[in-house]
């Protein structure tokens, strides 16, 4: 095909064998877009195609890309808000038309479905690094590094030192994103045995597997990619899928629990916590001691 449609924030050009998206790098463009730059989507990787209407006059083409297809939407497990996915290019309501045009064409190209065996869009390249509310975590594509900060790093984590972790050693990444409280990315072990009992696994301030993001650390477009790239190098080395996780244990070291409700209060007076969510945080902490 080889067209190009352009809309806000990405130009999609279609191509016979792929999809080569360009996103922005202007000021209004989520970051987590001006992060990835470009990606090529080959057919193989989209198992449809829609067109719906948007908000205040715009329409909406959205590539649906098969399960297991790529890492990046793999890592972000759903957790991703509607204007930052990478697969939607909305558009003015008058090019409405000229996007059906598109997408009639590009299903018409689509044969595969269901999901994939392998990763078939690029995850992106290492090295790729970003701070944690408690350390800094750095990824060269053969291993993943955690440095702990004395400042947010609990006891725990100081005691176990900082950590290491080849990638031969690893069977996933679990993301959990940084505009929730809790958020943090953690490393998981490679499953030895299928039938052997799963440990129970540290609160996420406490696993020195784990960096805890916090208000303000470890933002989408930074941890996302991250772990996307994680992911893929975990694949690529045949570890496996990923270990289920179990449920966290319910209590946690009072001292640790001080200096959450420490750092809540930080983040409270500088206006970066409104009265009813240092509230409902607080009163989340204590009910753990």
């Amino acid at each position: 095909m080889g067209d190009v449609l352009a809309g806000f924030h990405a130009a999609w050009e279609f191509e016979s064998d792929s999809v080569l998206i360009r996103y922005e790098r202007g000021i209004r463009t989520p970051k987590l877009f001006q992060a990835l730059g470009e990606r090529r989507v080959p057919l193989e990787a989209i198992a449809g195609v829609t067109l719906t209407p948007g908000r205040r006059g715009t329409v909406v083409l959205r590539v649906e890309p098969r399960p297991g297809a790529d890492p990046l939407m793999e890592a972000a497990a759903g957790q991703l808000k509607e204007a930052c996915d990478p697969y939607r290019l909305v558009l003015p309501a008058e090019r409405e038309v000229l996007a059906e045009y598109y997408a009639d064409e590009l299903r018409g190209l689509l044969t595969e479905s269901g999901k994939t065996e392998r990763y078939l869009v690029a995850a992106p390249e290492a090295p790729l690094h970003f701070k944690a509310y408690d350390g800094k975590a750095s990824f060269d594509g053969t291993s993943v590094s955690f440095r702990w900060f004395w400042t947010g790093a609990s006891s725990a984590k100081w005691k176990a030192g900082d950590q290491t972790f080849p990638v031969a050693g690893l069977g996933g990444v679990e993301w959990r994103s940084p505009e929730l409280f809790d958020g943090y990315l953690r490393l998981l072990p490679r499953d030895a045995s299928a039938t052997a009992a799963v440990p129970a696994v540290p609160q996420a301030d406490q696993d020195p597997a784990t960096v805890v993001f916090g208000l303000g650390y470890g933002p989408v477009h930074e941890s996302l990619p991250f772990a996307a790239a994680v992911l893929a190098a975990v694949r690529e080395r045949g570890a496996g899928a990923p270990v289920p996780v179990p449920v966290p244990a319910p209590r946690r070291d009072p001292a640790d629990i001080a200096e959450r409700i420490r750092h809540l209060g930080e983040l409270h007076q500088a206006g970066l916590v409104t009265d009813e969510e240092f509230s409902s945080k607080k009163a989340e902490l204590l009910a753990e001691l």
